[in-house]
């Protein structure tokens, strides 16, 4: 396979167009999706929503970690050598942080999520969802998806990261300082058992 041109010594890169129509590829070509750009859209389970609104929460969600999952590897061992398959996946952990809003309630429609998962007044797990056969559910312990826009920008959406069985695994309050001048924030840790990414609707013919 020959080796594609180099950065320093390739011209593709630096030329201006001598009639002034154009840029070099580096000012325009190599632009990115700037990490402040994005928003976090919730869909709730049933049993959770307050008012029904939704998607929910989506300015509050002011920080975003890294999402991502990795496949395991199954190692062989063929006498003096050894071999890797790709095994088993593991979506792994997304830590979201929220700013702790007055007039959203942020802070108590998150706990109620996390109470629907694991209720420590009352020792019960999953309390929405009904394990008597014939009863109708209550609910699910589960958000069907949570979104994370990649905005271009004028602020649509250029991808998207979708993330499909959700639910809060841990939920804790930034600690109150009187020497600091920020927003109270919020920060949940989340599982999920699927993940996608690829170009919003919107931007499918860029």
């Amino acid at each position: 396979m020959a080796d594609r041109p180099y950065y320093i010594s390739s011209d593709l890169n630096r030329t201006i167009d001598p009639n002034g129509q154009g840029l070099p590829t580096i000012s325009e070509g190599l632009n990115s999706v700037r990490t402040y750009s994005f928003e976090c859209h919730f869909e709730l389970p049933n049993g959770v929503r307050e008012g029904g609104g939704d998607p929910f929460l989506t300015l509050a969600a002011k920080q975003v970690s890294e999402t991502g999952i990795t496949v395991e590897d199954i190692e062989v061992h063929r006498v003096n050598d050894r071999v890797f398959y790709p095994g088993k996946p593991t979506p792994e952990e997304l830590t979201v942080t929220f700013d702790n809003l007055y007039q959203k309630k942020v802070s108590n429609t998150l706990w109620n999520w996390f109470q629907s998962i694991y209720n420590p007044m009352t020792g019960e797990l999953l309390e929405n969802v009904s394990t008597s056969l014939g009863t109708e559910p209550r609910g699910d312990f589960k958000a069907r998806e949570l979104k994370i826009y990649h905005l271009d920008p004028h602020g649509k959406p250029l991808m998207t990261t979708k993330l499909f069985g959700v639910y809060p695994k841990s939920w804790k309050t930034a600690e109150f300082n009187y020497a600091n001048n920020d927003f109270h924030t919020v920060q949940m840790a989340f599982r999920y058992d699927f993940i996608d990414h690829g170009t919003s609707q919107a931007n499918r013919a860029l």
